[in-house]
């Protein structure tokens, strides 16, 4: 029988050690990934968004806080992400924000899907204002 939670927590420990080939084997090919940044579907897709996070923040760092481990269908976690900004950062509207040297504290949550031995999806939620705040960005009323 597959451990779902031993696979979650590898996906987190993955992205803890910013280690894209460990995290993209926490997938299935097809997977779909959901977050503020967008939609991501297949291995190739989830790479980049994950790759986007480290060049902008090498030294990103997710504490997972809370599991709640009564279910595994979804695997739900509650997070908080550390980092500093000191390269470059893909904006929503295709801009990359230079480094900044700022200092981040993100909470969210995700919850996962796992069949047989790979997340089929993964939803990430976080307050995508709040990380721009912190990043010294501002709303325009364009």
């Amino acid at each position: 029988m597959v451990d779902k939670w031993k696979i979650k927590r590898g996906l987190a420990d993955a992205i803890n050690d910013h280690d894209l080939h460990r995290i993209l084997d926490c997938f299935t090919p097809d997977a779909i990934l959901v977050s503020p940044v967008g939609l991501a579907e297949g291995r190739e897709e989830v790479e980049w968004v994950f790759e986007q996070f480290f060049k902008g923040f090498p030294d990103l760092h997710l504490n997972v806080w809370y599991e709640a481990t009564e279910t595994d269908d979804p695997m739900v976690v509650e997070w908080t992400g550390t980092g500093t900004h000191t390269g470059p950062f893909l904006l929503p509207d295709g801009r990359e924000l230079q480094a900044t040297g700022r200092r981040i504290t993100v909470r969210g949550t995700c919850s996962s899907f796992v069949e047989h031995d790979r997340i089929t999806t993964h939803r990430e939620y976080y307050d995508q204002f709040e990380l721009f705040a912190q990043l010294g960005l501002h709303l325009s009323s364009d």
